[in-house]
């Protein structure tokens, strides 16, 4: 389980450290990448995407819930609210991990000055 974290964390230090000197959101946010620095870091956004998906149990990582599980595994001891709460919390996990990496490789909110300009005929 510590495996996909370190890949994880050396992403996000690496990135922050490498384009800002600090490791806040705000800053890196700011932070005017050249396109040859963008370049370099595709490979850190495909370790950041692995590791995104192995975090919140996507299909190739899926294997903490086999198939023998699904009936009588960790689900069935949950009611309703429980089992809802559950679900929401694993959701909410993944919008949480999709916002992380707007945030350090798309742009964050810099990048709707992009939607602006290609979508602003809408």
């Amino acid at each position: 389980m510590v495996s996909y974290e370190l890949g994880f964390g050396a992403a996000l230090l690496s990135i922050s450290l490498f384009l800002t000197d600090s490791t806040g959101m705000k800053s890196l946010n700011f932070a005017d990448a050249s396109p040859n620095v963008q370049f370099a870091l595709l490979p850190l956004f495909f370790i950041f995407l692995i590791c995104i998906l192995a975090e919140t149990k996507r299909v190739p990582f899926d294997l903490p819930e086999a198939e023998a599980e699904l009936v009588a595994g960790f689900n069935v001891e949950y009611s309703a609210l429980g089992f809802a709460l559950f679900f929401i919390a694993e959701y909410a996990n993944m919008a949480v991990m999709s916002a992380l990496a707007s945030i350090y490789f798309l742009g964050g909110f810099s990048a709707l000055k992009l939607t602006a300009i290609f979508f602003g005929f809408v």
